[in-house]
């Protein structure tokens, strides 16, 4: 079992940057690959990037990709997702969800989910 705790969303005027932190409990988190994803008022909730178990891998989408970046540490069971340059269209609850098969990016696939974390970006 894992619980997973998002923070570090507010409120930021567009050029910005935010960073979020997931924060797991359990003593496996180094077990699970971690993705993040977003949903904006009226939109399905789409995935944003992910991050393999010990960091070696990541998979950011392309729509964030210059923008944005996923990293984790363990030692800490914290994944954290760097947000530069933001955009009033990045606006979102974001996410973060854990698995344990791989760099998933369907939101069916993960197994456990964070209560979300609230990114408002002003224009």
């Amino acid at each position: 079992q894992v619980q997973l705790v998002e923070s570090g969303g507010g409120l930021v005027q567009a050029g910005g940057s935010l960073r979020l932190s997931c924060v797991a409990s359990g003593r496996t988190f180094n077990t699970y690959a971690v993705g993040w994803f977003r949903q904006a008022p009226g939109k399905e909730r789409e995935f944003v990037a992910a991050i393999w178990r010990n960091g070696d891998m990541t998979y950011v989408a392309d729509s964030v990709k210059a923008r944005f970046t996923i990293s984790r540490d363990n030692a800490k069971n914290t994944v954290y997702l760097q947000m530069n340059s933001l955009k009033p269209d990045d606006t979102a609850i974001y996410f973060c969800a854990a698995v344990a098969s791989w760099l998933e990016t369907m939101t069916s696939r993960y197994d456990y989910w964070g209560q979300g974390t609230q990114v408002t970006v002003s224009s």
